[in-house]
């Protein structure tokens, strides 16, 4: 179900806010409704999460967000084996969707201690970038207009089960062999290489990223 923003719309202007905490919907709506966007990334409405990710796709808000230790090492995830999409796969520190009318960092922030059990010593923008890549795996699509977060932590992990399956800090190296070996999350590199400047800056010239 798609629902367009509209001020006739009870339904529609209580899961669009203005991105203040009292206009989040409580209850399951705040796990299963994604923010709708246009190429721009201005709200337009919301659906339903995975009618969002149907085939071809509807263009949503999301985040990524990369995790780096006092060595330069990138904490990556293991999606946990049960979830419905892309389920097994590696991708960066975590991803995910910011409730109707939360802020991304917010969300970023939430979802990461959420997911890991951590709250970065150091979160910062890194710009936004929008993707389409359908997973063949599931045949969904994400059709994502995502926001970037760099960022340091100083806390060991600890992940909750149901969401992360593992989790490893890795060098630049190390990454590269991961990927050429492992499955990897369709989005992965996408998200990556469009961060790689704040990253860079992140963590120097000498960290290899």
């Amino acid at each position: 179900m798609v629902m367009p923003t509209s001020p006739t719309s009870p339904t529609a202007a209580n899961s669009v806010s203005n991105g203040t905490s009292n206009d989040v919907p409580d209850g399951a709506a705040r796990e299963i409704l994604l923010e709708l966007v246009d190429e721009h990334g201005t709200t337009i409405g919301t659906a339903e999460k995975l009618a969002a990710h149907q085939p071809p796709g509807l263009l949503h808000r999301a985040f990524s967000v990369f995790l780096f230790d006092d060595r330069g090492r990138l904490l990556l995830q293991q999606r946990a084996l049960g979830k419905y999409h892309s389920p097994g796969v590696w991708s960066n520190t975590c991803c995910g969707h910011p409730y109707p009318g939360e802020a991304p960092f917010a969300a970023a922030a939430r979802r990461t201690h959420e997911e890991l059990g951590i709250s970065p010593a150091l979160l910062a923008e890194a710009g936004t970038v929008r993707y389409n890549h359908p997973d063949p795996d599931s045949g969904l699509v994400e059709q994502e207009y995502n926001h970037l977060f760099v960022g340091l932590v100083q806390a060991s992990p600890e992940p909750d089960p149901e969401e992360v399956g593992g989790t490893v800090f890795v060098t630049p190296g190390e990454l590269a062999e991961r990927h050429a070996a492992a499955p990897f999350s369709s989005w992965f590199m996408t998200v990556l290489d469009a961060a790689r400047p704040a990253i860079r800056e992140l963590t120097g010239p000498s960290g290899g990223w």
